[in-house]
């Protein structure tokens, strides 16, 4: 078990190694990943100048990668459409509309004259045998420019992966000279769609940007859309459109695309909908608006590695002097050994070298001749004459010896001698000498067709929030207990989107904060639905009335809401309780019923909301009365909520279901009172009533009449009370008395 155990894991590393380095990851170096490279190495091996069929440079590049055919023709025509390395001909598909390319037997292409400047030079060119050891490919190019920023890449290997956007090549040449003299720099994507790019949050390339397509508003009955943000395509982009259309998020009446060489896509807007009104939803809800995380990750020195786009600039700049310092000294052996030989070639035609060895018989005879013939030259020679000099001296026809012209060979030595000089005074000055090779680089791209495309703008992503109206009805069922958009009967509690979240209070006095459901089941009698955004929510002020079902006693309880957990469950109120009322209107007056006993006069009681503290959530309520509740019912018809009902706990009676939508109040006027507000007295007396607007009870006294009457005839009733509890009391002797 031990030995499989090891076996996969080296397998594994080996694995993802392989995938990092050799397939997903670019190069710092050249930019490329493998395939890129090993499909450039085989145009410059092919390059003469012509076109080659598409076909035949997948099948010559199959030489170098083993992933067969499909892999190299996807990753030739992505790499020709960057526009920088391959010219193309024929159909290689089109990046605005999202085409395919056609087949590779009918496509042809071949290296652009940059792409062998600025990378192709064998000589300094570090190669290795290929996969299957008959060829050599090379580990990377040595390239002069920062590859990687100005074509950007995508991959995913194991454990971790890239996304680099492309960059304007002028403005990397430029920023590559700015660090080479020292000064800032500073260089945003540039995308071959156009658009707008908002650069705010970039963070030098391992941020992120938000792309936007540009949109022609000029017709306030319809939009063109003329410029596609970095990712998309127009078929993408329309169907993101539709799709928007169908869920009434935009108005749209028609789409119409006539993207050829450039972008245009019309979009036809419904009567009574104008180009400004609907510019919000098409970034809100299509891909007209995108956000696109950057991670610039590449491979240094064998390694994985994230970078900045500055750190790039200046490896390259860095880079491009030791590339350029080995060029020139490379040259500088090359015109040393070529002014040697013409210096050789001149003292062995001139000085009658070559008469020496006609006596001589054997062949190691005829190099010592040749040797000892340039002995009294010595001085002459730039260095020690070898036998490779000697037989390239021998292998001279006779033909140019006899038409020998001393003076083309010394004019050649003095342009010879002239290149050293000026590759040694380059050598001194390599840094000037880099800028002024990225000038002769700059020099040679077209304007027109290197300019920026993408204009950098600073825009805010648009809230889907903001954007949608609130337009539907979320309605309540009492009868069936249901709540939801797709709810058909019962009443509109709420004008909601489909991103409001909403607090439901259930008959029970649990409350739960959700999204806006599609059908859900609530239970009958809700007492309260409402927005559930913390700073509307806050300002909401709750007043429960319930009473403890152990002994009855009737409860006030004031509250806010202030924080919650998407759909969790919480009880507003204490465990074995009734909730007889809830309502969050700042002041009202409510009457407390209590159940109908003997000898209990009085059998409702009126309270002012507003007479009692508002307390944390998680208190208790406040006693309103030591007798047993029956229900509650609100005073005043005013009564604020956006679904409220009058409780009749114990009765038979209907639930009100009030129409008027409840806004949040302000916390005044409810300054409370901490002592307990006054109830009505347990005896009545002539000198007082019953508040004039409560739900009268059987007691309630008649208004209009005098208070001597009502005194009279309560008088009257407490002597015949008197009389029936004496005759009761008679009736009623201890059995003693009977013995």
């Amino acid at each position: 078990m031990d030995y499989i155990k090891s076996l996969f894991n080296k397998n594994f590393l080996e694995y993802a190694s392989y995938v990092i380095r050799d397939r997903a990851i670019p190069d710092l170096e050249d930019g490329l990943k493998p395939v890129q490279r090993r499909i450039l190495h085989t145009l410059f091996e092919m390059d003469d100048g012509k076109f080659h069929k598409v076909a035949n440079v997948v099948g010559q590049c199959m030489k170098y990668h083993p992933h067969g055919d499909a892999s190299i023709g996807d990753a030739l025509v992505v790499l020709a459409n960057k526009d920088v390395f391959i010219e193309k001909q024929g159909n290689f598909g089109n990046i605005f509309t999202g085409d395919a390319a056609s087949a590779p037997r009918y496509i042809e292409c071949r290296a652009t004259a940059l792409a062998k400047e600025l990378m192709y030079n064998p000589e300094i060119t570090e190669y290795v045998p290929s996969y299957d050891g008959r060829n050599k490919e090379p580990t990377s190019f040595r390239a002069k420019l920062p590859v990687v920023l100005a074509i950007g890449a995508e991959g995913i290997a194991v454990g971790m992966s890239t996304k680099i956007l492309p960059h304007n090549i002028r403005e990397i040449i430029e920023a590559e000279k700015a660090c080479l003299a020292g000064k800032r720099f500073q260089i945003y994507p540039d995308f071959p769609t156009g658009g707008l790019v908002d650069v705010s949050g970039y963070e030098d390339g391992i941020g992120k940007v938000l792309v936007r397509a540009k949109l022609d508003t000029s017709d306030e009955k319809r939009i063109l859309i003329r410029e596609l943000p970095f990712g998309s395509s127009t078929e993408s982009l329309i169907a993101s459109i539709e799709n928007a259309a169908r869920a009434g998020k935009v108005k749209v009446s028609e789409i119409n695309d006539f993207t050829t060489d450039s972008v245009e896509i019309e979009i036809k807007l419904q009567r009574g909908v104008y180009a400004a009104d609907a510019v919000d939803a098409l970034y809100a809800f299509t891909d007209c608006e995108q956000s696109i995380s950057c991670n610039l990750l590449v491979i240094k020195d064998s390694l994985p590695v994230v970078m900045t786009v500055t750190d790039v600039i200046k490896e390259h700049a860095k880079n491009l002097v030791k590339i350029l310092k080995e060029e020139l000294e490379l040259e500088k052996r090359n015109q040393t050994d070529r002014l040697h030989m013409r210096t050789l070639e001149r003292i062995f035609i001139e000085e009658r070298i070559y008469k020496k060895i006609e006596t001589m018989k054997t062949a190691d005879g005829v190099i010592k001749a040749v040797l000892k013939g340039f002995e009294p030259y010595a001085k002459e020679l730039v260095r020690d004459v070898t036998e490779d000099d000697v037989d390239r001296l021998l292998k001279i026809p006779i033909r140019r010896i006899s038409l020998y012209d001393i003076n083309k060979n010394r004019a050649e030595v003095a342009e010879i001698n002239a290149r050293i000089k000026e590759i040694n005074k380059l050598l001194k000055n390599l840094v000037e000498y880099a800028i002024k090779t990225l000038d002769g680089i700059l020099a040679k791209l077209d304007p027109k067709l290197t300019a920026r495309k993408t204009v950098l703008s600073r825009f805010t992503k648009i809230d889907v929030k903001e954007a949608v109206t609130r337009d539907t009805s979320l309605r309540y069922d009492e009868d069936s207990g249901y709540l939801g958009t797709s709810v058909s009967g019962g009443s509109e509690v709420l004008k909601v989107t489909p991103y409001d979240r909403v607090i439901v209070m259930r008959k029970s006095g649990v409350y739960t904060v959700m999204d806006v459901p599609d059908k859900l089941f609530v239970d009958r009698n809700m007492w309260y639905c409402g927005f559930s955004e913390k700073e509307i929510l806050s300002k909401v002020l709750f007043t429960i009335v319930y009473k403890d079902l152990k002994t009855g006693h009737p409860y006030i309880k004031r509250c806010r809401i202030e924080g919650y957990i998407l759909n969790r469950d919480y009880l507003i109120v204490p465990d074995n309780v009734e909730v007889l009322y809830v309502g969050t209107k700042a002041k009202f007056s409510f009457t407390v019923r209590y159940e109908q006993k003997s000898r209990i006069k009085i059998h409702e009681e009126t309270f002012n909301a507003q007479d009692y503290p508002e307390k944390g959530l998680k208190t208790l309520g406040l006693k309103l009365s030591s007798r047993v509740a029956a229900s509650v019912t609100v005073v005043e018809a005013e009564v604020s909520g956006g679904l409220k009902k009058a409780a009749r706990a114990g009765a038979n009676e209907e639930a009100t279901l009030f129409d008027e939508g409840d806004l949040p109040r302000e916390k005044g006027g409810t300054a409370a009172k901490k002592a307990m507000p006054k109830k009505a007295p347990v005896k009545a007396s002539p000198a007082k009533k019953a508040p004039a607007k409560a739900v009268s009870a059987k007691a309630k006294p008649t208004a209009g009449k005098g208070l001597k009457a009502a005194a009279t005839r309560l008088a009257e009733k407490a002597k015949v009370e008197k009389k029936g509890s004496s005759a009761k009391g008679a009736k009623k002797a201890p059995p003693k008395k009977r013995k």
